[in-house]
């Protein structure tokens, strides 16, 4: 209701959601036109959409346009932190590419040990959780493949 309002912030969780309700990616919701042909996007330049408590963040770096968007995401795990997603909508594809530390992708209740160069791609219409493992800070890029 709040949101109906142009009041409050939403989450990641509801962002997604409302995305996938739309059947549109997260940063068409946020994002205007393209301002060029090349678009170059800094980390410091976006604001992080999901922050854990320990000092984990994902932040939405851009989306390709064309009849299949794909979103890219520059994510970091802080060990034992996590955060959990919904399922998408029937279609969408992810992947997770570790370019730094060790991760736990968990798909539909399996884990999936990932480090650093090692790339996972599940479909995202199934319960996954991004979780943070070993000693050190885990940076990843996750790409969201949106169906036609």
């Amino acid at each position: 209701m709040g949101l109906e309002k142009a009041q409050g912030n939403p989450n990641l969780a509801t962002l997604v959601r409302l995305a996938d309700t739309l059947g549109i990616s997260v940063s068409a919701l946020m994002q205007g036109p393209a301002e060029s042909w090349v678009r170059v996007v800094s980390a410091d330049t976006t604001a992080p959409l999901w922050t854990g408590e320990r000092g984990s963040e994902a932040r939405l770096m851009l989306t390709t346009a064309g009849p299949t968007p794909v979103e890219v995401w520059r994510w970091r795990l802080e060990p034992g932190e996590e955060y959990p997603s919904h399922p998408h909508q029937a279609g969408v594809v992810e992947t997770v590419s570790v370019t730094g530390g060790r991760m736990t992708l968990v798909v539909d209740g399996t884990e999936h040990p990932l480090e650093a160069g090692q790339t996972a791609v599940f479909d995202g219409d199934t319960p996954h959780t991004y979780r943070g493992a070993g000693t050190g800070t885990c940076h990843l890029i996750m790409t969201v493949q949106l169906p036609l």
